[in-house]
């Protein structure tokens, strides 16, 4: 069952601990490591650590850290799952951002996703699969953390202002920790 956790300063949280069955989120993660074509991106010169994928509707376009993507459509075997996030997030998506981190020395460091493009008050979801990581929460102003564990299977949504009062990452870990994917869901304005 999805629980709502607010954050300070008009932030919000929606955590489904199990989106998708043991039996389900291991056939997508196993179609996710043979089915995608994982790049590894470079950002500023320098290797990004963790492998990346992007898929979005026809024609739009993406960009951050000096990484730009277009959309080429997406897989059929992707859109059951994209409307399952739909249903809990509340929000339609029209592009995907794959993260792959191959264990505990990949990471995401501290960021927002505030672009412009995304809107006011963006609904950001994340689909994790595979290893458990710790997904971290700093708030802007006075580097309050939060932290919570993401589970094989759940979804964590980000909404309200929490792109703008909060920073969020996957740190990494010296922990021996497996392979994890997140699906993370955009809307392009």
């Amino acid at each position: 069952m999805a629980e709502r956790i607010e954050l300070r300063d008009g932030g919000w949280l929606v955590y489904e601990p199990c989106l998708l069955s043991t039996a389900e989120a291991d056939r997508l993660f196993s179609r996710l490591q043979s089915g995608v074509k994982w790049r590894q991106e470079r950002a500023y010169g320098r290797p990004m650590p963790r492998l990346n994928a992007w898929f979005a509707d026809p024609g739009l376009a993406y960009a951050y850290s000096g990484i730009r993507y277009h959309g080429q459509g997406w897989p059929e075997w992707l859109l059951p799952v994209k409307q399952q996030v739909e249903a809990v997030a509340g929000s339609m998506f029209n592009s995907l951002l794959l993260n792959r981190y191959r264990d505990g020395t990949d990471s995401i460091g501290f960021h927002a996703d505030a672009e412009p493009e995304l809107g006011a008050d963006p609904i950001i979801a994340t689909l994790s699969l595979g290893a458990e990581r710790n997904f971290v929460l700093k708030h802007c102003r006075n580097n309050e953390r939060q932290s919570y564990r993401l589970l094989h299977g759940s979804l964590m949504v980000m909404g309200g202002s929490s792109q703008h009062n909060w920073l969020h990452s996957v740190p990494k870990t010296k922990t021996p920790v497996g392979e994890r994917i997140s699906l993370t869901y955009r809307k392009i304005l």
